[in-house]
């Protein structure tokens, strides 16, 4: 297979077990529905496609990494639920369509984001496609990017030094806890998911890769923000500029951009080279993310 057909194979594992979730009937259906809404919303599905291809990588096999990349793209839909929130960023619009307070409420939408926080841990620890020992360091490491020393720490700078003039240092700290690290999550889920188990030097090259990766992915996002339009991206753009937010787009310009997205995007291709058995689809994803225009 190609590269798009791997990512094609890949996405619809993720997306035919996604969809059998939160089906029940009951007196909490109006949360179960709000939750579906913004989980099966659409989107590149980046982070469980890494869970799973980080799996093949070591052991050949996707299927082993599949409830942890449920977990991660749940715990990631969460994320995105809060940060849409009017107390947070207040967009209007994710993936094309209305946020989910928008659509439901924000004290439902609320609910749907810690639901889909809670449901993404419980998906780890009850796994019976990897042992117990596996679902416990699991649960750990998504942990640890979600809380105060990852995604919410990022969350928490973002939002306190709005308007602030950030240097290089403190903006890469911020996007390292907010978007690098549940994207490093989701490699080293996909590692402790498969049945071979992984040599420090696969660890440190799959840390390194999602490090890079991680903002390869931001700088890019900072540049669609002022070269891309609402209906390409499906979601507000120019809300950093509006919020006086300092972005590695408004710090560098775009030229200077393109420049740090091509080489974080090469060390992150170089740190796995040699290290897994095929590392060929990962390098691709890399290079696909770096010229994304959505």
């Amino acid at each position: 297979m190609n590269y798009g057909q791997e990512y094609e194979a890949a996405l619809d594992l993720v997306e035919k077990e996604l969809s059998n979730c939160f089906l029940k009937d009951g007196p909490n259906k109006g949360l179960l529905d709000a939750m579906r809404y913004s989980l099966l919303a659409g989107g590149k599905r980046v982070r469980p496609v890494l869970a799973l291809k980080f799996c093949q990588a070591l052991c050949g096999q996707m299927e082993p990494a599949l409830d942890y990349a449920c977990a991660v793209e749940m715990l990631h839909t969460y994320s995105l639920i809060h940060d849409d929130l009017p107390c947070m960023d207040d967009d209007e619009l994710r993936r094309g369509k209305p946020t989910c307070h928008v659509k439901y409420s924000e004290w439902l939408a609320l609910l749907a984001g810690d639901a889909l926080q809670t449901a993404a841990f419980e998906r780890l620890s009850l796994s019976k496609r990897t042992d117990p020992a596996a679902n416990a360091r699991a649960c750990g490491v998504l942990a640890a990017a979600a809380g105060c020393g990852g995604m919410c720490a990022g969350q928490y700078l973002d939002i306190m030094e709005e308007g602030q003039q950030l240097d290089e240092a403190r903006l890469t700290q911020i996007h390292t806890w907010k978007t690098a690290a549940l994207l490093k999550a989701a490699c080293l889920l996909g590692v402790i998911a498969s049945p071979v188990e992984p040599t420090l030097e696969q660890w440190a090259a799959a840390e390194h890769y999602a490090q890079e990766l991680g903002l390869a992915f931001q700088i890019r996002d900072d540049m669609l923000d002022v070269e891309s339009t609402a209906e390409e991206l499906g979601k507000p753009i120019g809300s950093d500029a509006g919020n006086g937010k300092t972005t590695f787009a408004s710090l560098y310009g775009l030229e200077k951009c393109a420049r740090l997205v091509a080489e974080h995007t090469r060390l992150a291709q170089e740190s796995i080279a040699g290290v897994f058995q095929n590392t060929e689809f990962l390098c691709e994803l890399a290079q696909s993310l770096a010229i994304r225009i959505k």
